[in-house]
């Protein structure tokens, strides 16, 4: 293979030109140079900053663990699954130490600003769990809910009988609602409600539905899946900030 070439696929070499214009062909260029420039910050950051120190033994017993975990606890198997990896033990430990410090770099970008993005994001991360029956006649759903109410039909029975949605065959149960996703009528309905209210007959898109208040499920950063979820959101956007900063030259030579 030539200087020249990035790849010999059957015995036909491929130019790093060549590759580059294969990739913008297919419209991936972009996230290419993307993924480059996103490890090139990581790199940088993790190799100079001298608050993102890892104690030795903290990575020693990452390392013992996944041994462990991949049944790779015999020094001779660990040696051929790193080099059946393309790897060996200097360059998995270095990596291990760098998954460390991304992870904590994530804290330190992210720890004054968790509070306030929760905040600003706390109408879609609050959910509410709703039935619904969705009918075509105003009429209808009036009737319906008349029948509700006079407890002369329940509410599943109804639902399954006149929904025109799938959920129909579920009760009209949809799940877990994003309030950020609903529309401005329903959510001033919802919030006002509490479980096991009735809300409607509403006019959505030429159809008429009635809603059953389940459950409301408020979002807490005491929830550490959603504090880490807001963590690495608010990490990608600091990473995209950085990269739309950068001087970037694509220099590819014949």
């Amino acid at each position: 293979m030539t200087s020249h070439a990035l790849l010999t696929v059957d015995d036909q070499e491929i130019s790093l030109r060549d590759c580059m214009r294969h990739l913008q062909s297919s419209g991936k260029l972009q996230d290419f140079i993307g993924g480059i420039l996103r490890q090139h910050i990581l790199q940088q950051e993790t190799e100079t900053r001298t608050d993102l120190e890892i104690p030795e033994g903290v990575v020693e017993q990452a390392i013992i663990d996944f041994r462990l975990q991949q049944q790779l606890s015999d020094a001779t198997a660990f040696q051929e699954w790193l080099k059946k990896n393309g790897s060996d033990y200097s360059s998995f430990h270095k990596q291990i130490a760098s998954n460390f410090k991304v992870e904590k770099l994530k804290m330190v970008v992210s720890e004054d600003k968790v509070q306030e993005y929760f905040i600003e994001r706390k109408l879609f991360l609050d959910r509410v769990i709703l039935s619904r029956i969705i009918v075509d006649d105003k009429d209808l759903a009036e009737e319906l809910k008349t029948q509700i109410q006079e407890a002369s039909a329940t509410y599943e029975e109804l639902a399954r009988r006149h929904s025109i949605t799938d959920d129909k065959m579920v009760n009209g149960m949809m799940g877990p609602v994003s309030r950020g996703t609903l529309p401005d009528t329903i959510r001033a309905q919802i919030d006002a409600a509490n479980p096991g209210s009735l809300i409607g007959p509403l006019e959505l898109e030429e159809k008429w539905g009635l809603f059953r208040v389940e459950e409301f499920l408020e979002a807490s950063l005491d929830d550490a899946q959603l504090q880490q979820t807001l963590r690495n959101e608010l990490f990608e956007r600091w990473l995209s900030e950085k990269m739309q900063k950068m001087d970037v030259k694509l220099q590819v030579g014949e």
